[in-house]
This record gives structure tokens, C-alpha cells and sequence, in this order.
């Protein structure tokens, strides 16, 4: 007996006992003699003439056309017999039972990569057996489903974390009985089954249908048609998840029983909030704990912590979360509004302080929208009267009169709270639902009651929202309101705006829409950056509020205009049209979708956050419309270049709305837990409180559109989402981790590992996390020549990054996995491994094979002259060193023994610079480069400072405890902090001070750098390991000797004990000078590598560039820099990427000599790198003429940092590469 398969005779299919045929059949429906039964056997009838029927005892049953030949209908072994369920089959129209068209959706917020299904009693919902998967989308998680005329039915929702495993809603079992017919919606909330649910009536007609409380579910459920001029509540109502609103014939509100909140753990505000609410049942006394703790002393120390925890409470009030209740006072709405008045203005002030940091701004703009009006109307003594009189109308039955009474007017009147709206709109949902059951006048005048209530509650729509504002305009701005209210309506009747992906006529109407709401919201921006008057009547700051709750409702209709314009690019072709247009050279298509980007910006912008960087990437995209296709590129290349050039952008701008994100989950989670905790709120709803702030936000909109403008530009570079740093093949388990640092791996893993990791500095050494660590999946952009990426090609793992979702979703399927890494200059793979990993060296298959172009190395063509060569580098750190404490070297006499690897480099390129002025390539191309004037303290100065302070017999004590020190509990981390501490406090003597004034240029500002004994090395390269300290004077003798004293105490970081361990090298063996320069104040700074570091190409040199002082590029700062490939003997020129970081370092001129820098926002369209093809052509000639020069001088291959200032090239390092 086969019960788990049905078929479908119409195209010889087999499908699973709950599915159903869409190829052919539909969806097929039951017949009436199968209504009470799940599945039956049934005989395959033959035909009859062009009908084809199945036969069950007498009864024939008509199938549907096949529209093919006939053949024979039986699937294999089923002896033409046919198990069915009740609804797998379409049957002649005479007999077909009715089916009505019912929406599920469910308001619940999860992560991503989980999910909601449902399951009930119906075959259509499972039989609670199979679930019944929801999907996704932007008003919630939706099902469509056929449901049975008249049924009732049982069913739940339930979650599906990313494990797979199944939780179910809490509660009893949802009941519903179907209408007779129609088309209906039902909004439903996770966890809350005995909520009060209405369903809306999708029909345009009346519906004959109703839908019945039953005695299983006590709770009020109706029926309501969609009717243009009942506006549903945008706040309150649709995210409420509170308790059942039940109608009363008499006054039985319940109150509050005595309960204790969980207080373990709490302080400061959270603590304030939980207790104070114990003694607080009513709304406006959780109000007025609101306004105790904004407007008291505890908000001086604990501002930003106090916004959170009111925020997460006035939420939770508001949805219902946070329950009210009556408590037997009388206090009319007017208590609630003078409370929220002083909330306002308290809001407001902190607004108006130039201290407010972007991040409390972002939470202050979520609390506006959870106070309720306090416009004159509802300060007086007896508001929203109204209602009191509709409650007394003599056409209205005796027991409706007796619902309004006791649910809404007594209950408002003596405590006022979020369920009266949810309560007044039910009310009028049911007076409506049946035309003429009731008086049109006690209807007008209940929809006019409803509307003063979502006044009350600042829960009107947008449009009402902003007709309020009318009054306080002038002329100009009113001009600005209507022509966006036209706009709107123009959209609402075009249909664009319909976000359910149909869209397919073009964008104009929402980007015009688009336009001019940011138009209209900047103009009400401008009107509040005045701030609030100490004297500013009480109808001023009712119509403030008005203001302001208009501009965030802007805001956040912006990001319904944003989803449906996603949604119209993504109907209409998607990332894979644009990139189609893009190659083709026509780039008219990209108008749309990057006005839309920059209008998103400058929401964010308008918002408060981060506007310098939003002013920036809105100017740059601008200014790559306006440039096009650049004509001065080489045709061939002139669309990859233009979209380097954007895709920079793009990627600053998704960078600056995950800015956003992070903020918000580095705010929000614990603040979260522990006052959700407290309550008692859900552990889902407290997981995924954080997610949802984000979802609803411009941000998530923003994202989401620059990631799919990114993958166009993907499409057309070929870059697939992947750069590889470090090239090669690696083999291991894949391991997921925050960061790079040592313990972050279970001690456990002993094996090849291949980390996946969130986030870097830059600054990590790979190695110090973890001896078996094989390679690096790195999941946001880093420079390839930064120190991270420098040290990883001299540990040899194979590095690389990657920003593309679909492809980081496809890697953390496998975490845990035994993968394969395969990385080149062409492609990245991530694999499952299918062979036996072992412990072996030979997992990792460095691509170290040299270029097929490749000339010998050494070549000395295009030099020009003879130049010096530097005698062989060290391959390993210097066991000896010749110590001269009390003397100072020019930078032309250092060497290696007395000065380290770094001097002595300094000193050859200072006496190389001379000769450069000679040296040209083939094409003219100048070598020049220049030097900055330097000195050094040699080795033995710091150890000479410790013995002359007292301090030596504890230093070298600690040096000894640091050899053995065990990272795990902390051990090292005491040692190392001792070990700095005392170094730090050391300082040279003021002779050597005073001598290197004397050898510096007058009042010079300098920077201070290391030169240990242990870097720069051509087996130990040890970049950014050791401090630099910029903008100090000689002069300064205190802020200088402090200077020196730092680079000192660098020698014994974490970091820099855990590299020398992996090394090998003894902590005792460690020593340090400091080369002391000139410091200059360039307009770009780069590293190049003479040998292409991906390909080994030895003919290329391969440049970073990036705006100011270096540390933007070594540190691995978030962003890209310009890249460059020029080679050294053709004068061939390539760009590989454009720069975005978005800071650049400068020294202030004129400012204090203090050891700081200033960061400055930077504006790529106005930089020549950027928009002058021909300067960036013959900068890269000149880096590779450069280049070349001094790999020839210093016999290797040469990783080297310089600088360029007003147009002159320094040189300021130079050592091997890795």
C-alpha cells in the first residue's frame, strides 16, 4: 500500500502527499465525498471520449486536459491504483467545493538564514505533520494559501533557527473558521495566539461570509473591507503585540496583580526602570519615569545609557510588549500629554547641544514617535470628549453603547493607554464591516473620534502628519509640501510603488517622488536646527513635535520609496542588465539607480550621521556622472575604469551604512537583554530587537541597493566579490572568528585550519593566533601591501578577502568542514575537501612559480649610471649589536650593528638620492627621490636610561618572566603592561636631546620612529610592529623624550613578544634605536612592492597609494587604496582600484607639536589620482622607474614606503620583500 505519494494523472507525475501539481493541473481541489477524509484509494477510470476520469466505488470523477496525447496514466508499481489527498485534484465544476484565498502574515523579526513556517489541522496546512513554509518579505513573513469555505481550523507558527531544528509558538492553538468566500489577510504576531485578530477583506465587493468567535479561542475576531477613507494606524495598531482587546457590557478592566521584576544584575537606568515600573501600571506613570530620569541627575553621567533603556522600554510599551494597566486612579489624557511636553523639550535640548554624539541622536529620534501628542486639544481639563458623547447616541444598540462605554471612554478617561487605539480601531474595523448596519452619522462621527485618537497617539499617517504642519509655513515651503504630496499621490496612482516586484515601466515617478520628499524633509531639518526657546509658548512646541515627528516619518516612508525602486530594478533585469548596459558603453541606465544611492546618503545625512562622509561620496558620485566614460583612457579600458572608479564609491557608501548597522549592535544587544530580561519579554523578541531596528531603517535599504549596484560592477571588472592578498592552496577546517588574535582558537584544533574572520586592523600577525594556521578568508576589503598583508606572504598563508553575500552565505554553510583554499590573480575557490587532512607542511602549495615573462633578476638595463649596491640584507634578526648609549649618528652614517636593519636602510637611500637624479628609464622617466634629513640613537641608549633610572634589575627580571609566560589567563598581558610601564617612564638624556636639535633642520616638526634589531629583515620583516610617534619638536623636550620613550616601550607589546616567539628569537636578544626624520606633510603617501606580490611577476611593480600621511595605508584602515601597475621597462601603465578610505591623516600646520594627527574626510572628486587619467599614468611611470632603482641598489627585491609632496617623491623606507 503506497501512502505517501499521490499522482497527478493529468502529467504522470508522482508528488508528496501535501503537494500538489503546478505544471499542469493548478491547484488541484477536493471533492465533496473526500471532505472528511485525508487520502483515498482511487481506480484509474479510463476515458470517455475526450474526458478522462477516476473511479472510487460509483463514483466518476472528472479529470482535467492533459494537452498532450494520451498514454498510459499509471506510474510505475502502483497496479492502476492512484493514492490522493483531498485537494490534489480538480473535479468537475458541479461538485467542486468553494475555496476561499486566505494571506497569513506574521510580524516577527529573526536572523538571517532562519526561518517561520506554520502547521495546522488542514491538509492544506500540513495536518500537522508537514509545515507549510513562509517567505520573506519586506512587510513581514507571508504565506498564500486556498483554504476550504467554511472550515475551521487549528493551526501555530512555528521558527526554524538555522540548525533546523523546530520551536513552536507558545499558547494555545489559533482558531479560525473560514468565510464562505472572498479573499482575505490575517496579520498575526509571534507568541501571542490569543491576540485579537481581524481579517481584512481583499475583496472589492462586501463579503457574504463571516467569521465566527469560537469557544476553543475566546477573542474577537472580524471581518473589515478596505475602504479609502479608513486610514489604518501606521504605528500602534500594525505592531501590536499586546494582550486580546476585549469588549465590555460593564467596567471589567483588569489590573495588574502584584509582580516582582527580575532585578539581578541591573544598574544605573535599567535598575531606575524596572523598579520604578513595579509601581507603575498606568501609562502615563511609566511616562513620567521616562521624564524623571531625562530631566534628572543622572542623565549628566549617563546620558547615552539612559536614551537606550528609555528607548528600549517606550518600544516595548508602545507594541504592547510592556502591559498597561489600570491601577484605579482618574487621570484624563491631558496628565499624559504635560508629561510628554517635558519629555519634548528635554529631547530637544539635548538636540541643540553641541557635545551630542551621532549616536545618541539615533536614539533620540526613536523616542519621538513613542510620546503622544500634547497640542492644546489635549492639555485641557477634559480631552477627547467626543467619545462620551458617541457612547450616548440614541441610534446605536443598547449593547454597543455599553462597549463604548466601559472598553473605550472610562478606560481612556481614567487611564489612557496604547490599547485604546488598538481598541477604537477594532471597533470601527467592526461597525463598518456591514454597509448601512449601522447610521452613516454614528459612523462619521466614530472615524472622526478615531482620527483625534491617532492625533493623540502621533500615530496619523504621513500625509496627516504633514497637513498638520500646513499652518506654521510660509509660502516658499508650502510650495516645497505640495509639490511632494503630489508626487506621492502621482506614485500612489501609478502603481510603482506597489512593492510587490510587478513594477515595469521605469522608476521616474519614484525617483521624482524621492526627490522631493528629501526636498521637503530638509526644508522642516532647517526649520529645527534653531532649537528651542526657554520662552516658546506651549503651541510652539506642540507644532515643533508636529515638525519633527513629520521628518521622521519622512525618513522612514523614504524607506518604503527605497524598497519598491530596489524591487523595480531587480524586476526589470537586475545587476546583470546594468552590467549588460555598462559594457555596452551605455551607462544612461545607471542615472536612476545611483540618484537613488545619493538621495539614501543624504537621508543618513540628514539624520545626523556621519554627514561629512555623507556630503563626499554624494559629491563623488555626482562627479562620475557628470565625467562618464573617460575619454583620455584607452578604449579598450575606459569602461573598466569607470567602473573602478564608482565601485570605490559604492563601496564607501555600503561601508557607511554598515557603519550604522554596527553602531546600532554594538548599542542595542545588552542594553536589550538585560531590560528584556527583567520584563520578561520573550527571548525571541529580545534576539531579534536589534535586527529589526536595522531592518526598518534607510541603512538596511541603502545596503542592500549599493550591493546590487557592487555586483553589476562585479560582473563587469570580473572581480567576482574575491581579492586575493596572498596566492596559493590551502587545506583545512574552516573556522569562523571575530578577529585575528592569539587564543581566539580552542586549543583543541590541532589541525590545518583556515580561519574565516569578521573583521582586521591591519596590524594582526596571523601566526601569533595560531601555528596551524593555513589561510585567511577575510570578510571586508584591507590593502595588499598593509603590515597584515605583508606578514601573512612572509608566514606563508594564503590570504584573501571577500565582500560578496551570496558567496560569504555559500562559505558559512561550511564551517566546521575540512575546505580547500584555492586562490590566484584570477580566480578563489572555496571547496569542501574530500581527502584525509594531516598535520604536514605540504597543505599549503605556495603559487611561488615566477611570471612566464619574467627576466633574470638583476637585469641592469634602464639604470642610467652605476649605482651602489647596499651590502646583503640580514635574513635574520641581529644577535649582536655594538652599543653607543651617549651619541647621536647622522642618518648617512647609520649601519646595521649600531643602528638596526631600518637606519641603516634610511642611510643608504639618503646617499642613493643623490645619485637618483641622474637615473632614467628607457622612456624618459625620471628616478629622482629625495630623502628627509634624520638621525639616530643607536642601540643601548634605552638600557642606559633603565640602569641610570634604577630600574634595571626589574626590567631584566621581567624580560625573563617574558620568555615563559603563558598567554591563556592572562599572564603575558600582566608581563607585558609591567614591562611598558617601566619603559615608558624613561627618558634620554637631555644631551642627546639637545645634539640632535642641533643636527635637525630649526624648529623642525619630526617624527619619531623604531629601528629594532628585529625588523626589517628580509626573514623578519616585523612591519607595524613597533610605534612611530609624528608631529613632536626637539625643541619640546618633554613631549619629545615622551616620544622616544613610547618607541622604547613598543619593543614589548603582546604582539610584538608573541611575533619574536614564533620567530624564535629571545625577548633578552630584542633591542631598539630610534631613527629620528624630518616629517612632511605630503599629499599622497604609498608602499610599492618591485615584484608583483600575486603573481610574482618581476617585470611589474605594484604601488598603494593612499591621501596623507602613510599610517592610513600600514594600518589596514577600512577602505581601498589606489592601486597601480606599472612596469618597468615599457612604461605600460594599469589602475586596479580607485582609493575610498574615507579619513586621510594630516599635520595640522600650526597646530601643537603634541604627537597628534588630524583626520579629514576625504573628497575623491577632487583628487587628481582620481579624475586626471594622465597623472595617474605618469605617477605610475615614475613609482616603477623608482622601484626599479632600488631593488637594483639593494641587490632584492624591495617592499618600499614613501611619500610625495608637491610633486617631489621621498623615500622613507625600503626593505626586503617578503
Amino acid at each position: 500500500m503506497i501512502s505517501q505519494m499521490a499522482w497527478c494523472c493529468s502529467c504522470s507525475v508522482s508528488w508528496p502527499l501535501d503537494a500538489f501539481c503546478s505544471t499542469h493541473c493548478g491547484i488541484l481541489q477536493p471533492h465533496p465525498a473526500l471532505h472528511k477524509t485525508s487520502c483515498a484509494f482511487w481506480n484509474y477510470g479510463g476515458t470517455s471520449g475526450s474526458n478522462r476520469f477516476l473511479s472510487f466505488g460509483g463514483l466518476k470523477v472528472m479529470l482535467p486536459p492533459s494537452g498532450r496525447k494520451p498514454k498510459d496514466r499509471n506510474p510505475p508499481g502502483l497496479s492502476r491504483r492512484v493514492v490522493v489527498t483531498p485537494r490534489h485534484f480538480k473535479f468537475n465544476s458541479r461538485c467542486q467545493v468553494r475555496q476561499v484565498k486566505l494571506r497569513l502574515k506574521l510580524n516577527h523579526q529573526v536572523q538571517f538564514g532562519e526561518h517561520h513556517a506554520l502547521l495546522g489541522s488542514a491538509p492544506w496546512l500540513g495536518s500537522w505533520k508537514d509545515k507549510v513554509m513562509m517567505r520573506w518579505t519586506e512587510s513581514g513573513w507571508v504565506v498564500d494559501l486556498e483554504a476550504n469555505a467554511g472550515e475551521r481550523i487549528e493551526y501555530k507558527y512555528i521558527f526554524i533557527p538555522q540548525n533546523g531544528d523546530i520551536v513552536w509558538e507558545g499558547g494555545a492553538n489559533r482558531v479560525l473558521d473560514i468565510p464562505k468566500e472572498g479573499s482575505y489577510e490575517l496579520l498575526c504576531h509571534w507568541d501571542n495566539t490569543h491576540e485579537s485578530s481581524y481579517m481584512v477583506n481583499k475583496d472589492d465587493g462586501e463579503s457574504n461570509g463571516s467569521v465566527k468567535v469560537t469557544e476553543e479561542q475566546p477573542q474577537n475576531i472580524s471581518v473589515r473591507s478596505e475602504r479609502r477613507e479608513f486610514s489604518i494606524s501606521s504605528g500602534f495598531v500594525q505592531e501590536w503585540q499586546g494582550r486580546g482587546i476585549s469588549f465590555m457590557q460593564s467596567n471589567e478592566h483588569a489590573r495588574q496583580k502584584d509582580s516582582k521584576r527580575d532585578t539581578f544584575g541591573l544598574e544605573g537606568p535599567a535598575l531606575y526602570i524596572v523598579k520604578g515600573d513595579q509601581n507603575a501600571n498606568n501609562w502615563w506613570r511609566k511616562l513620567d519615569i521616562v521624564r524623571d530620569l531625562l530631566t534628572g541627575d543622572m542623565i549628566k553621567a549617563n546620558r547615552l545609557e539612559i536614551l537606550l533603556n528609555v528607548a528600549i522600554y517606550l518600544k516595548w510599551i508602545n507594541t504592547g510588549q510592556i502591559q498597561c494597566y489600570e491601577d484605579g486612579g482618574h487621570h484624563r489624557p491631558n496628565r499624559h500629554a504635560e508629561i510628554s511636553r517635558l519629555i519634548f523639550r528635554e529631547l530637544e535640548r539635548m538636540c541643540s547641544d553641541k557635545g551630542l554624539e551621532s549616536k545618541e541622536l539615533i536614539v533620540i529620534r526613536k523616542i519621538h514617535p513613542c510620546l503622544p501628542s500634547f497640542k492644546s486639544e489635549f492639555t485641557t481639563s477634559v480631552p477627547l470628549t467626543r467619545i462620551r458623547d458617541i457612547a450616548h447616541r440614541n441610534d446605536i444598540p443598547h449593547d454597543l453603547k455599553q462597549e463604548i462605554k466601559h472598553t473605550i471612554q472610562n478606560k481612556l478617561h481614567r487611564n489612557a493607554g496604547p490599547e485604546d487605539l488598538v481598541a477604537t480601531e477594532m471597533l470601527l474595523a467592526r461597525v463598518t464591516k456591514n454597509s448601512g448596519q449601522y447610521s452613516e452619522a454614528f459612523i462619521e462621527q466614530l472615524k472622526i473620534f478615531y482620527n483625534e485618537l491617532k492625533d493623540f497617539f502621533n500615530a496619523s499617517s504621513l500625509t496627516e502628519q504633514l497637513e498638520s504642519v500646513r499652518p506654521s509655513l510660509d509660502e516658499n515651503k508650502i510650495s516645497v509640501l505640495d509639490n511632494f504630496l503630489t508626487q506621492k499621490k502621482k506614485l500612489d496612482e501609478s502603481g510603482e510603488c506597489t512593492n510587490n516586484g510587478s513594477a515595469t515601466k521605469g522608476t521616474d515617478t519614484l525617483i521624482s517622488t524621492m526627490h522631493a520628499l528629501t526636498t521637503i524633509r530638509a526644508v522642516l531639518l532647517k526649520g529645527l536646527e534653531s532649537g528651542l526657546r526657554n520662552d516658546a509658548s506651549d503651541n510652539a512646541i506642540a507644532m515643533r513635535q508636529k515638525w519633527r515627528l513629520s521628518e521622521i516619518g519622512l525618513e522612514d516612508y523614504f524607506f518604503v520609496l527605497l524598497s519598491s525602486f530596489i524591487n523595480a530594478i531587480e524586476t526589470g533585469g537586475g545587476a546583470n542588465l546594468l552590467s549588460k548596459e555598462a559594457q555596452r558603453q551605455y551607462i544612461k541606465s545607471w542615472n536612476h539607480p545611483l540618484g537613488a544611492v545619493v538621495l539614501g546618503v543624504r537621508q543618513l545625512g540628514l539624520s545626523g550621521w556621519k554627514q561629512a562622509e555623507c556630503m563626499a561620496i554624494e559629491n563623488e558620485i555626482k562627479a562620475w556622472e557628470s565625467m562618464g566614460l573617460d575619454e583620455a583612457e584607452v578604449v579598450e579600458e575606459r569602461t573598466i575604469v569607470w567602473a573602478l572608479r564608482l565601485k570605490a564609491t559604492l563601496d564607501r557608501a555600503r561601508r557607511l551604512s554598515e557603519s550604522y548597522s554596527d553602531t546600532l549592535l554594538y548599542l542595542y544587544p545588552k542594553h536589550v537583554k538585560k531590560l528584556g530580561n527583567a520584563f520578561g519579554i520573550p527571548e525571541n523578541t529580545i534576539r531579534t530587537y536589534t535586527e529589526g531596528e536595522i531592518r526598518a531603517s534607510v541603512v538596511f535599504q541603502l545596503s542592500k541597493l549599493c550591493s546590487l549596484l557592487l555586483k553589476a560592477m562585479r560582473m563587469i571588472t570580473g572581480g567576482g566579490g574575491w581579492d586575493p592578498l596572498v596566492s596559493g592552496t590551502a587545506i583545512g577546517i574552516l573556522v569562523e572568528v571575530d578577529r585575528i588574535v592569539p587564543t581566539s582558537l580552542p586549543a583543541s584544533l590541532d589541525g590545518p585550519i583556515i580561519l574565516l574572520v569578521k573583521e582586521a586592523d591591519g596590524d594582526e600577525e596571523v601566526k601569533a593566533a595560531g601555528q596551524n594556521i593555513v589561510g585567511v578568508v577575510l570578510l571586508q576589503e584591507l590593502p595588499h601591501l598593509s603590515h597584515l598583508g605583508v606578514r601573512a606572504r612572509q608566514e606563508k598563508v594564503i590570504f584573501v578577502t571577500c565582500e560578496d553575500d551570496d558567496e560569504v552565505t555559500n562559505i558559512r554553510a561550511m564551517i566546521g568542514c575540512p575546505v580547500k583554499l584555492d586562490a590566484n590573480a584570477e580566480t578563489v575557490r572555496v571547496s569542501i575537501f574530500e581527502g584525509k587532512l594531516t598535520a604536514e607542511k605540504e597543505l599549503v602549495a605556495m603559487h611561488s612559480e615566477s611570471h612566464p615573462d619574467e627576466k633574470e633578476y638583476g637585469d641592469k638595463r634602464n639604470t642610467g649610471s652605476t649605482i651602489g649596491i647596499l651590502p646583503k640584507t640580514v635574513s635574520t634578526y641581529q644577535s649582536k649589536v655594538a652599543v653607543s648609549p651617549a651619541i647621536v649618528l647622522d642618518l648617512a652614517k647609520a649601519d646595521i650593528e649600531k643602528t638596526g636593519a631600518k637606519a641603516a636602510s634610511c642611510g643608504h637611500l639618503a646617499r642613493l638620492a643623490d645619485q637618483s637624479k641622474t637615473v632614467y628609464s628607457d622612456q624618459g622617466v625620471p628616478a629622482a627621490f629625495s630623502v628627509p634629513a634624520g638621525s639616530v640613537i643607536p642601540f643601548g641608549a634605552m638600557e642606559a636610561a633603565i640602569e641610570s633610572s634604577g630600574s634595571a634589575q626589574k626590567f631584566y627580571s621581567l624580560i625573563e618572566k617574558a620568555e615563559s609566560a603563558q598567554v591563556e589567563g592572562g599572564e603575558l598581558d600582566h608581563v607585558c603592561l609591567e614591562l611598558q610601564l617601566l619603559v615608558a617612564a624613561q627618558r634620554p638624556p637631555k644631551s642627546v636631546i639637545d645634539e640632535l636639535a642641533t643636527r635637525l633642520p630649526d624648529d623642525a616638526r619630526l617624527i619619531v620612529r623604531s629601528s629594532a634589531n628585529v625588523e626589517d629583515l628580509a626573514g623578519m620583516s616585523g612591519a607595524g610592529l613597533y610605534e612611530s610617534i609624528p608631529n613632536v619638536k626637539a625643541s619640546e623636550l618633554d613631549t619629545f623624550g615622551k616620544a622616544v620613550a613610547e618607541v622604547w616601550a613598543s619593543l614589548y607589546t603582546r604582539r610584538a613578544i608573541l611575533s619574536r616567539r614564533v620567530a624564535g628569537v629571545s625577548q633578552k636578544a630584542a633591542s631598539m634605536a630610534i631613527l629620528v626624520q624630518e616629517l612632511l606633510s605630503p599629499e599622497l603617501s604609498f608602499v610599492l612592492h618591485t615584484v608583483s606580490p600575486l603573481d610574482q611577476n618581476v617585470k611589474v611593480v605594484e604601488a598603494e597609494v593612499a591621501a596623507g600621511l602613510g599610517e592610513t595605508l600600514a594600518a589596514g584602515t577600512r577602505g581601498t587604496p589606489w592601486r597601480i601597475a606599472g612596469h618597468k621597462f615599457n612604461g605600460h601603465v594599469k589602475t586596479l582600484a580607485f582609493a575610498n578610505f574615507s579619513e586621510e591623516l594630516v599635520v595640522q600646520s600650526g597646530g601643537a607639536a603634541d604627537g597628534r594627527v588630524m583626520q579629514i574626510t576625504v573628497d575623491y572628486s577632487k583628487k587628481p589620482l582620481t579624475i586626471n587619467s594622465k597623472y595617474r599614468h605618469q605617477l605610475g611611470q615614475q613609482l616603477a622607474t623608482i622601484g626599479f632603482l632600488l631593488e637594483q641598489s639593494f641587490g632584492s627585491p624591495q617592499d618600499v614606503e614613501g611619500c610625495i609632496v608637491e610633486k617631489e617623491v621621498f623615500i622613507v623606507q625600503s626593505r626586503p620583500q617578503p
